[in-house]
């Protein structure tokens, strides 16, 4: 058992009861505010995401990623795709935005030189396109 003055140190005061609380009051205005943030940023890339996932499809990136929302693609030497838009880091480098995503998709070997990524070809409008398609799946 521990002593009196330790004891107390131990109890939740009735703010720390009500953290739980909180958190689940803002828990909507949180997860609402992800969703507005994914669409800024596919509208701020000037992409149309419905054309990058027809050039995912087209490029063949299903044959190296798992990519939701494109067939076929089931692809195990590259990492799944699944949840790109939520991720942090991109090839666990290159902080996850927007314009980082394009240029990783242009020239990923001038991020990780030697990475099994190759360089697809991608013109500037592809890359923003494809970006876009990927920002969308969180």
């Amino acid at each position: 058992m521990l002593p009196e003055r330790c004891h107390h140190a131990f109890e939740m005061t009735p703010l720390k009861k009500g953290r739980p609380f909180l958190a689940l009051l803002f828990l909507p205005l949180m997860l609402f505010g992800c969703g507005e943030e994914a669409e800024s940023a596919t509208a701020s890339l000037g992409g149309d995401k419905t054309q990058g996932a027809e050039l995912t499809k087209q490029l063949g990136c299903g044959s190296c990623h798992v990519i939701p929302g494109i067939e076929g693609a089931n692809g195990l030497v590259g990492p799944s795709l699944s949840q790109v838009g939520d991720r942090v880091y991109i090839a666990g480098v290159l902080r996850n935005t927007p314009d980082n995503m394009v240029v990783w998709l242009r020239n990923p070997q001038s991020i990780v030189p030697n990475n099994a990524m190759p360089d697809m070809g991608l013109s500037e409008q592809q890359a923003r396109d494809v970006a876009s398609y990927l920002s969308t799946l969180e």
